[in-house]
């Protein structure tokens, strides 16, 4: 942006606040965004947020992953977060008690490393039955939507079925895939359990990659996948957390 006010053909106020919103969905998209998913969550045109991308890589602010299919959010954006200052220690467990206190469904914490989920904290207040289905059968539950929609290249065939209602249509689960990667929580009704329902949102690293998921499992009936102060909620509190503290959290 700086040096290239011609680029920008007069608007310069409108276009750095589009600037702005296309850094913000790169950091909430996750590493490997893709510029279609990142001009839909900044609600811009294509055509305009694929002309604002390329300038903001050729000024240092996004850089283009290796295989050029997503972008990231660069050095000199990265620069801009570490002038703030040294961060503060991150209590996980401190803010699940807290975000717990709140709702009055099963709130669990997740991490992700090589392509495999571990339940972090699991809720004390709520069991959660058939683990070792949600951690291995990736598309039938939120948590492993989540983990899948961050993967380059997920392999997910064959898409087996666990209850009567688990998407094993792969389109239908890639259009799912895709609206998360555009920004919406990811959700699950009756797939890995009938009777349950769950919500999960990310967690991102320094480098805003998705390193684990933040995830409220519930009743359905009573825990609405919809509900976008449930979503919101959730949001916030992800956002406070740091991976550190999910590699090493028993």
């Amino acid at each position: 942006m700086v040096g290239r006010p011609r680029d920008l053909g007069g608007h310069e106020p409108r276009a750095v606040q589009r600037a702005l919103a296309l850094l913000e969905s790169v950091a909430r998209l996750g590493s490997g965004a893709r510029a279609k998913d990142i001009a839909a969550l900044a609600e811009i045109p294509p055509a305009t947020a694929y002309r604002l991308l390329n300038i903001l890589v050729a000024d240092g602010y996004l850089v283009r992953i290796a295989d050029l299919s997503g972008f990231a959010l660069g050095r000199r954006t990265r620069e801009l977060a570490g002038a703030a200052g040294e961060p503060t220690t991150v209590d996980n467990a401190a803010i699940l008690e807290e975000l717990r206190e709140q709702l009055r469904y099963g709130i669990y914490l997740v991490s992700y490393t090589d392509g495999k989920i571990r339940l972090v904290d699991r809720d004390p207040d709520h069991e959660l039955s058939g683990e070792r289905t949600l951690v291995s059968v990736l598309h039938a539950s939120a948590i492993g939507k989540l983990l899948l929609a961050s993967l380059a290249e997920p392999a997910v065939l064959p898409l087996r079925k666990v209850t009567a209602y688990t998407i094993i249509d792969a389109d239908r689960l890639e259009l799912e895939l895709s609206r998360i990667r555009r920004g919406e929580p990811a959700r699950e009704v009756d797939e890995i359990r009938v009777g349950r329902s769950a919500v999960a949102v990310p967690i991102h690293d320094a480098q805003h990659s998705v390193v684990g998921a933040l995830a409220a499992i519930g009743p359905t009936g009573r825990l609405s996948t919809e509900d976008t102060e449930l979503s919101g909620l959730l949001r916030e509190y992800a956002d406070k957390m740091v991976s550190p503290e999910l590699s090493r959290a028993s």
